[in-house]
């Protein structure tokens, strides 16, 4: 008999949700498909999620991304164009800054919990005193807050949180996404939970909540409050018709759906326990791992007193990584690089980065995820003889 496939994710969005959504679209009246009143009642549910004010639904994480920096760039809260951000990260945390004409400095990672190397990540603060930082928390893991957030202060650099891998996991009790003046979050197929498509910008601050809710929609002002709308009439001398169709900022269209917002009001209910089963596997794994051996991940996972991990796949660095892949290959398990390794070992880096003057800082721990680093799954439908049987390959020295 041969053995199962293991996916690296597992679709969140179950028999019940369709259901649910069928029965939203067969009502005796077609209900409005694009965004209408069910996308604030999810904004305001995830909003509550993460204890914070403003929640701005869109079609993805990536556009989570672009939304927040446009916002942010279009504000008056950025001291110069500089913005650090983490070698070991996602495409779009780097590629868009570069299209948006932000200066990205890239550091290096630590192996600790995947995040910036916090020594490196003070003293770029000292020596280019940058507007912004993006923290990247890696695959759940969960980043020295307490320090990120000293350094922000001590050296006015403004945080920003990518928790697109990382929706649930949580420092001191404290949920990641409500440490920085902008968070972001993913909601594609296979990650925490599931829009189909979908991101979600998270802010406290009203003035960036209202520059996200323009640009979200081509930079006009009709998803703005009635007090912020009168402020920017008036401020530009707009009457209520001319207002349909005056665009206050170079916007775009980023929106998502209400059918989709639909899925994502039942997908809320499943955080916690989604949550619990990712942390209960990323225990497991490392357990079966130390049991065969710690030598054979060079990482070494924990989580601290007060903290939740909120796994979204296993992380492991081993020199017979080349093996252990094609092994995991043979035996039906799907596996993926450690996020993108390197971000500046990819085709982009090398054509803008000398045309940009872009600047890379050394990054030997990223160096070497990128050569030996890969992840293997972890989602809410793994057993504990999934998680053995990757194990036993992953030690395997075969």
């Amino acid at each position: 008999m041969s053995k199962k496939n293991i996916k690296l994710v597992s679709d969140t969005i179950d028999k019940n949700d369709i259901n649910d959504l069928v029965d939203w679209l067969t009502q005796p009246e077609i209900p409005r498909l694009t965004k209408g009143d069910i996308t604030p009642k999810f904004e305001q549910q995830f909003s509550d999620l993460i204890n914070v004010d403003h929640s701005v639904y869109v079609n993805s994480g990536s556009s989570a991304i672009l939304l927040g920096l446009a916002a942010l760039k279009y504000s008056k809260l950025l001291k110069n164009n500089k913005i650090v951000i983490s070698n070991l990260s996602w495409s779009t945390d780097v590629t868009t800054p570069i299209l948006l004409d932000y200066h990205p400095i890239l550091v290096d990672c630590n192996l600790t919990d995947l995040s910036a190397d916090l020594d490196q990540l003070e003293q770029v603060f000292k020596d280019e005193s940058p507007a912004a930082f993006i923290l990247v928390s890696i695959l759940g893991l969960v980043p020295d807050m307490d320090r990120i957030t000293k350094l922000c202060k001590k050296y006015d650099v403004i945080l920003i949180e990518d928790v697109c891998e990382s929706l649930g996991s949580k420092y001191k009790g404290r949920v990641l996404g409500n440490f920085g003046e902008l968070s972001f979050f993913s909601l594609y197929y296979g990650h925490h939970i599931s829009t189909i498509e979908g991101g979600m910008v998270c802010t406290n601050n009203p003035e960036l909540n209202d520059l996200l809710l323009s640009i979200r929609s081509h930079g006009w002002d009709r998803d703005l409050n009635a007090d912020s709308q009168s402020q920017w009439r008036k401020e530009w001398n707009i009457d209520d018709f001319r207002a349909q169709y005056t665009f206050y900022y170079p916007g775009m269209n980023l929106r998502s759906t209400d059918l989709q917002a639909l899925i994502g009001l039942n997908q809320l209910k499943k955080v916690e326990e989604f949550g619990n089963r990712r942390n209960k596997n990323f225990f497991q794994y490392i357990s079966c791992i130390n049991e065969l051996g710690e030598e054979h991940n060079k990482l070494k996972l924990k989580q601290r007193d007060g903290d939740f991990v909120s796994n979204f796949c296993f992380p492991v660095i081993n020199e017979n990584k080349e093996t252990i892949v094609q092994n995991l290959i043979k035996d039906d398990i799907e596996t993926r690089p450690l996020v993108a390794g390197s971000i500046s070992n990819n085709p982009f880096w090398e054509m803008f980065a000398p045309k940009r003057d872009l600047t890379l800082l050394p990054t030997p721990n990223c160096d070497l995820i990128d050569e030996y680093g890969f992840y293997v799954p972890n989602h809410q439908d793994l057993s504990i003889e999934d998680i053995q049987r990757i194990a036993n390959i992953i030690c395997s020295n075969k």
